[in-house]
C-alpha cells in the first residue's frame, strides 16, 4: 500500500541553506537531516571532495501536513533547472514498489534501478513518459517481497 506521497526538492549544493530558509519561511520543523558523510563507509568508494556536508536527505514537517523533503544532488551528477522538484512515493511492500516502478517506467526513463539501499529495501528513481520524476521508496521496517 502507498503510505505517503511527498514533494521532494533537489538542490545544487545549497541544501543546508534551503533547510534553514524553509524552516523559517514556513515555520517548519526539521524531523530528519542526513549528509552524504552519514552514508556507511565503502572501501570501494570515497566521497568526492566537498560532498561530506551536502544534504543527502532532509525532511521537514510543515504545519499539519505530510513531510516536505529535500537533498543536494550528488557531486558530479548533472543538474538541470526545471528538475528541482520530484515526487517521493513511500510504499510499505517491496512487491508493490516493483509494480509501481515498472508501471511508471513504461515509456519513461530509469534514473536508478529499483534496488536495496542502506535506507530502503527497494529504492529507485524514474522519470515517467510525461517528464515527471519519481522516487520510489519502500519503508525500512517492511522487508516483504
Amino acid at each position: 500500500m502507498i503510505t505517503g506521497i511527498h514533494p521532494y526538492l533537489v538542490l545544487d549544493g545549497r541544501g543546508q541553506e534551503a533547510i534553514n530558509f524553509y524552516k523559517e519561511a514556513l515555520d517548519a520543523e526539521i524531523t530528519e537531516l542526513h549528509t552524504f558523510d552519514d552514508m556507511p563507509e565503502d572501501p570501494d568508494f570515497s566521497l568526492p571532495e566537498g560532498a561530506a556536508q551536502l544534504v543527502m536527505n532532509a525532511q521537514l514537517k510543515v504545519g499539519g501536513t505530510e513531510l516536505f523533503m529535500l537533498s543536494d544532488i550528488f557531486p558530479g551528477m548533472p543538474y538541470q533547472l526545471g528538475s528541482q522538484v520530484t515526487v517521493a512515493l513511500i510504499i510499505d511492500e517491496k512487491a508493490q514498489a516493483k509494480v509501481i516502478f515498472d508501471n511508471l517506467k513504461d515509456g519513461g526513463e530509469i534514473g536508478m534501478e529499483l534496488q536495496e539501499t542502506f535506507w530502503s529495501p527497494a529504492y529507485g528513481q524514474v522519470t515517467d513518459k510525461f517528464g515527471v520524476s519519481w522516487q520510489i521508496s519502500t519503508e525500512q521496517s517492511n522487508h516483504n517481497v
